[in-house]
């Protein structure tokens, strides 16, 4: 036996070796996925009982999809907030528009849906940290109208950190 046999023999000895395991779940899977399809074939036989029954005990058929799994994801919009108009339920931070839609961002020129006291996402962050850091215009009230107020530039880098020390030092 020359040494390359021998070396080939040792190395095909080895990976079997630690193959084992693995072709042994494989094995163990696929007399589960055996047991599967069974219980696959049950389910689809008595999906059409579920329909008929489902409704008389107040429980809903489930939705028509690929292979009998629900959607995945969140809900429609519309079917969210129908509940919360149903009951009442008052939400907070923002007005809604006179004519009931979407109203848009105070700030000038932004044209996006106001999202929270009359501004849109990114303005309302810029609003938040102008009040923490004492330095919010008076034109910046909540509940602005829509279009209604100047956006202001806040300085960056150097001017920023003497922007905030004056600001901390007048407070």
């Amino acid at each position: 036996m020359s040494v390359d046999k021998a070396f080939r023999e040792m190395i095909r000895n080895e990976i079997e070796a630690q193959l084992k395991p693995l072709r042994d779940v494989v094995s163990r899977l696929e007399a589960g996925t055996a047991d599967l399809d069974a219980l696959r074939s049950v389910a689809e036989r008595l999906a059409p009982l579920a329909q008929v029954v489902g409704p008389l005990f107040g429980a809903q058929a489930p939705a028509a999809s690929k292979a009998g799994r629900r959607p995945v994801g969140r809900p429609a919009r519309a079917a969210v907030s129908a509940p919360v108009a149903a009951v009442g339920g008052k939400r907070r931070g923002r007005k809604p528009a006179a004519d009931g839609g979407a109203r848009e961002c105070a700030i000038k020129g932004c044209g996006k849906p106001s999202r929270t006291k009359g501004y849109c996402a990114a303005h309302y962050q810029k609003l938040r940290m102008l009040e923490k850091t004492n330095r919010r215009p008076g034109a910046w009230s909540d509940y602005a109208e829509p279009n209604s107020v100047e956006d202001i530039k806040l300085p960056r880098g150097r001017a920023a950190s003497k922007a905030l020390a004056e600001a901390a030092k007048n407070a």
